[in-house]
């Protein structure tokens, strides 16, 4: 007899709620002091580059859509570009610049 799989390593079915409760801790955790002294550093947590803080951005290393959290354990400092670049997508997909 076969064992159904049932470990998912991210949950897909996220509702509205619980995104928008995601994305309210994100923006709790902007206004924190921490994070504004990680922004006063300015460098993209993916390039490395020095970058101006106004171009710099939160982001999820594991993204929200895909059940990530909001604290800091998963949020990093990433220039907009590479945010875009990343999309949706983990950064060890490749997809990162």
């Amino acid at each position: 007899m076969r064992r159904k799989n049932t470990i998912k390593p991210f949950a897909y079915d996220l509702g509205q709620e619980d995104l928008k409760r995601e994305r309210s801790k994100a923006r709790e955790l902007r206004d924190s002091q921490w994070w504004k002294r990680r922004l006063a550093k300015g460098l993209c947590h993916y390039c490395g580059r020095a970058t101006l803080p106004k171009e710099l951005t939160m982001d999820h290393i594991v993204p929200v859509s895909r059940a990530a959290e909001a604290p800091k354990a998963t949020s990093c400092l990433a220039a907009k570009i590479a945010t875009a670049l990343k999309n949706n997508c983990f950064p060890w997909n490749g997809n990162n610049t």
